[in-house]
């Protein structure tokens, strides 16, 4: 993931399903290219690299 998409997903109101290490997250925020994530299967939190983050293809 970019960050353009990133910034476009936090502006968003929309729900984007998001992923790290095939765990759904939710983006907090972002600082050059590290972003603040929270994980959705529980209460952790993790500091990763935009690149690690990705989207799924619903159509895939």
């Amino acid at each position: 993931m970019d960050i353009k998409r990133i910034h476009t997903i936090l502006d968003n109101k929309e729900k984007c399903d998001v992923f790290y290490d095939d765990r759904p997250v939710w983006i907090q925020g972002v600082n050059d290219n590290i972003a603040k994530v929270g994980f959705i299967d529980n209460f952790e939190e993790k500091d990763v690299f935009i690149d690690d983050l990705y989207e799924r293809n619903l159509y895939n």
